[in-house]
């Protein structure tokens, strides 16, 4: 760990909801999902990615498992004090997110591919 980081340890970290595509280019939506963690993280987050987490043992191309993981994946974000969205466009999924958080009243934040904070997607 950096330095930073180790330095911010004994600071309150929020727990953010890392929203990001997964489904299309699985390998590469992984990769990109662990540095926008990462990036959480660096900025004093507690980062939580479902998507990182239920693939492992869900099965996304069964129907009724992928509406379990969406299921799921909603009682996680309610537990989350805001949701960070990355990427360069919103996948099905993803919507799903950011609608719930909106009829939670849950702050949303935008983020490109590079990290850089935006309006929206």
């Amino acid at each position: 760990m950096t330095n930073d980081i180790k330095n911010q340890d004994r600071k309150y970290r929020p727990l953010v909801y890392v929203c990001s595509a997964y489904s299309g280019d699985v390998t590469a939506n992984v990769k990109k999902a662990r540095q926008y963690c990462r990036f959480a993280l660096e900025q004093g987050q507690i980062p939580l990615a479902p998507h990182l987490l239920f693939p492992q043992f869900v099965n996304e191309d069964d129907p009724a498992e992928r509406e379990l993981a969406i299921f799921m994946d909603v009682i996680l974000l309610g537990k989350c004090q805001e949701l960070w969205v990355f990427g360069d466009s919103i996948s099905e999924g993803m919507n799903t997110e950011i609608e719930v958080a909106k009829k939670r009243r849950q702050t949303i934040r935008y983020f490109n591919s590079t990290c850089e904070e935006v309006e929206s997607i």
